[in-house]
C-alpha cells in the first residue's frame, strides 16, 4: 500500500470512527424517549415524538417497519433561487434551488384500526437542488434522493430534509406551487419502504451521524387544505 492510499485509509477511518462516537452519543440522548411505548406517543410533545421517530429507526428497524412509517412534511411557504455560477474552468452553470418552511407529521398503522394515526412532530424546513443528475452537495449515495436530520437541542424539534430533483419533477411541480388559489396544498411525502438510518449495516445511505437516508421522495397536491388520505393501504408496501 503506498504512503499516498495509506494515508487515505487512515484519514477514512478516522472520520469513520468519529462519525460513529457521534451516532452513539446522540442516540444515548434520544434513548430514554426511545424505549417509551408506541401508545405513549399521543401523551407526548412533538420534539419527543421526533426523537422518539430517529431513535426506533436507528435502534428498532425492523419493529417499528412493521407500523409502516410515513413522514409528511406540509409545506407552509417556499422560495425558489437561480444563481449563475462559474466553474474553475470558466463555464458558466445554473445552481436552482428549492426552499420550503413545513410543519412535519409522522403517520403510523396500527393493528385493527383502520385509519392511520397522525402525529406532530416538529417544523422544519425542506433543501433541494433541481439537477440533472446526482449534484455534488448534499453528499448522497447513488440512488439516494436526501436525509432527514433533527436539532433535538431545540424546541420544537426542527427537521431538515436536504436532498434533490431532477428538472424533469420541477417542470411538474412548479404550476402547483405557483396556483392563485389560496385552499391548494402541496406536501411532500416520505415513504416507510423508502427511509433507511444512517449506519454500516445500510451502506448504499450517506448523511450526518443519526440521520435517516432517503431513496425515494413523493410529492401531493391537495386541491383543499384539508384533504388527506382517510383509509389505510389495504395491503402492505413491498419492501425494498
Amino acid at each position: 500500500m503506498g504512503r499516498t492510499t495509506l494515508g487515505k485509509f487512515v484519514a477514512d477511518y478516522d472520520i469513520q470512527s468519529f462519525n460513529q462516537k457521534q451516532k452513539l452519543e446522540l442516540l444515548r440522548t434520544l434513548e430514554s424517549v426511545g424505549l417509551r411505548s408506541v401508545g405513549e406517543l399521543g401523551d407526548m410533545v412533538d420534539s419527543d415524538r421526533c426523537k422518539w421517530l430517529f431513535w426506533n429507526l436507528h435502534e428498532n428497524f425492523d419493529a417499528i417497519r412493521l407500523m409502516e412509517p410515513t413522514l409528511q412534511a406540509r409545506i407552509t411557504s417556499m422560495q425558489f433561487t437561480i444563481q449563475d455560477n462559474l466553474t474553475l474552468h470558466g463555464t458558466d452553470i445554473v445552481d436552482k434551488r428549492l426552499d420550503f418552511s413545513c410543519t412535519w407529521h409522522l403517520q403510523l398503522t396500527y393493528p385493527g384500526c383502520q385509519d392511520e394515526i397522525d402525529h406532530a412532530i416538529g417544523n422544519g424546513w425542506i433543501n433541494l437542488a433541481i439537477a440533472q443528475a446526482l449534484p455534488p452537495y448534499p453528499f448522497l449515495g447513488q440512488g439516494q434522493k436526501a436525509f432527514l436530520d433533527a436539532d433535538h437541542t431545540v424546541y420544537p424539534s426542527q427537521l431538515f430534509l436536504d436532498g434533490w430533483i431532477s428538472e424533469q419533477v420541477w417542470h411538474e411541480l412548479r404550476s402547483h406551487f405557483s396556483t392563485a388559489n389560496p385552499t391548494c396544498r402541496t406536501d411532500v411525502v416520505l415513504q416507510d419502504n423508502g427511509l433507511f438510518p444512517v449506519k454500516s449495516l445500510f451502506d448504499f445511505v450517506r448523511g450526518p451521524p443519526g440521520a435517516i437516508g432517503v431513496m425515494n421522495m413523493e410529492f401531493r397536491a391537495f386541491s383543499h387544505p384539508t384533504e388527506r388520505r382517510l383509509h389505510r393501504r389495504s395491503e402492505p408496501r413491498q419492501r425494498s
